[in-house]
């Protein structure tokens, strides 16, 4: 643990001073959407400004230059090798700090957007985001092991992270119907002038 907080506690520190500035972020966001009249204003609003401050310490972790250049490509190997040959604290930090990596984009995108707001759609958003991370520590040659037993566990914590905020799932149906634009007599009269029109 206390090598885990040797390695990246600077970026700790970071996402807690960058707290208020997120919160002061959402609420100038939720006013701004307000007055432009777009629908939920202040749930996209906390959504949008969560999602992104709970998942860049994380990237920012894991783009970070190390010692252990490598591609592993069969599943469960790397974490039975994690849980067998490291201490239990290390793995403990290892396992869990991957279940971690895109669980607020999993918590909140079911929360931001109807479209979302299904299990499939947040493993297939987060298996998409954690293999563009793999792929892009092996490009850009960062010395870290890209591993397919990490888009595995980043992907689990994010529908887990879901799970944890079923209950306030933007409702598919009040969603639609934000999305319905009235239609009145006049509206109604410019589509048959419209239709009369092309022909």
């Amino acid at each position: 643990m206390q090598q885990a907080w040797n390695a990246w506690g600077h970026v700790v520190v970071a996402a807690v001073v960058a707290l208020p500035v997120a919160a002061l972020l959402a609420f100038v966001l939720a006013r701004r959407r307000a007055r432009r009249g777009q629908p939920f204003p202040r749930r996209t609003a906390v959504a949008d400004v969560s999602a992104v401050a709970g998942t860049a310490p994380w990237v920012w972790m894991i783009l970070t230059p190390g010692a252990g250049q490598g591609v592993r490509l069969t599943p469960l190997v790397d974490l039975a090798d994690q849980i067998t040959r490291m201490s239990p604290g290390a793995a403990f930090v290892q396992i869990v700090g991957n279940l971690l990596v895109f669980a607020a984009l999993g918590a909140m995108l079911p929360v931001r957007s109807a479209r979302f707001a299904s299990l499939r759609a947040v493993a297939a958003v987060a298996a998409a985001a954690s293999l563009t991370v793999e792929i892009l520590q092996y490009v850009l040659r960062l010395g870290r092991v890209s591993s397919v037993d990490d888009v595995i566990l980043n992907t689990a914590g994010a529908v887990l992270a879901a799970l944890a905020t079923r209950r306030w799932w933007m409702p598919k149906r009040v969603a639609d119907e934000s999305a319905v634009t009235p239609s009145g007599p006049a509206g109604g009269g410019r589509r048959r002038r419209g239709r009369a029109t092309r022909r």
